[in-house]
């Protein structure tokens, strides 16, 4: 399957005989609005029964005690916990940092979430509550979740998280520029977020509920990746239909794809819905079977979740006694 496309994807781009590397060549497709949707459009086609099948099969895959142990281990290192709600306080995100740094106070074995992920507002509480853990502080911005802002104010509200300590910024695309062909609209704003955005990462979600084809999840996924993305994200979780197997498989076979046509890795991050170890599990499964073993880090990839750690845990404890804790055994988020 991966050569096929990689054929494809390399005719896709005229080579000038003296380009030195596919990703000069890229840089070609986003000189007009043009360009950019005559490469968008000209991806390859994606077959929606074969996609969700597969996605169906790799979720039936199990694993055995060390290794599921190892996978629960390194899912929880992968969550970004979340809080995003308009009640959120500063003691609530200072407990969930303290959680994010120990996840479980009885057991010092069990490894820290990846990141804590608050409103700008609430970036410097959640940087205090982190000092000195490898946990990061990532800000949702640019007028989450729905986008619908001038530019300027989306950039203000980067600069303000950043200014704050934020180690990474989760944006939000224009999905009415996206869904009525404006590329180059997007793509700019990706850009001018990821020049505002500094040292931080930038994660830009697309959320794949309200792009309505596996192909919009494609074109976004591609689109974002030229524009600069270290991450491309599954949804805000603010919709009915967030992250999914078929829309994560998806995701993961554009930035392999990618990868191997410019030398740039991407990160992958789906959000919402996922709440059980079985279901990070199986996620975790894609990764491996789709992008490979290079993506099964926390660089790499992330979680968003709020529900999803407690459920880890309560699995990390069953394996490690042998009886199922429940949940008035772990904090509350």
């Amino acid at each position: 399957m991966y050569s096929r496309y990689a054929r494809r994807y390399a005719r896709l781009v005229t080579m000038p005989t003296n380009a030195p590397t596919a990703a000069d060549a890229l840089t070609d497709v986003t000189a007009s609005d043009s360009s950019l949707r005559r490469f968008l459009h000209g991806l390859p086609g994606v077959d929606a029964v074969g996609l969700e099948a597969r996605a169906a099969a790799l979720g039936t895959r199990s694993i055995k005690t060390t290794a599921k142990a190892y996978a629960i281990d390194l899912a929880i290192s992968m969550v970004d916990l979340t809080t995003l709600e308009g009640a959120d306080t500063p003691g609530k995100v200072r407990a969930l940092g303290a959680k994010a740094v120990r996840p479980d106070p009885t057991d010092r074995s069990a490894p820290a979430t990846a990141a804590v992920c608050v409103y700008p507002d609430m970036v410097a509480t959640a940087k205090a509550a982190v000092a000195g853990s490898p946990v990061k502080v990532a800000s949702v911005a640019t007028a989450f979740p729905a986008g619908r802002a001038a530019l300027p104010v989306k950039l203000a509200d980067v600069r303000d998280a950043v200014a704050a300590g934020a180690d990474e910024i989760d944006m939000v695309i224009d999905r009415g520029a996206f869904l009525g062909g404006h590329y180059l609209k997007v793509y700019e704003e990706i850009v001018a977020v990821k020049e505002a955005s500094g040292a931080a990462r930038l994660k830009v979600i697309f959320e794949t509920g309200e792009l309505s084809t596996y192909d919009n999840i494609r074109r976004a996924s591609w689109l974002g990746m030229l524009a600069g993305a270290d991450f491309i994200k599954t949804s805000t979780g603010k919709v009915a239909v967030n992250a999914t197997p078929a829309n994560t498989l998806l995701m993961l076979e554009a930035v392999r794809d990618f990868r191997a046509q410019t030398g740039v890795q991407v990160g992958v991050k789906p959000a919402g819905g996922i709440r059980t170890s079985k279901d990070a599990v199986k996620f975790l499964v894609l990764v491996n079977e789709t992008a490979g073993e290079d993506w099964l880090d926390n660089h790499w990839f992330r979680f968003g979740a709020s529900s999803l750690l407690n459920d880890l845990l309560m699995q990390r404890q069953k394996l490690a006694t042998g009886r199922y804790s429940g949940p008035d055994y772990v904090t509350v988020d």
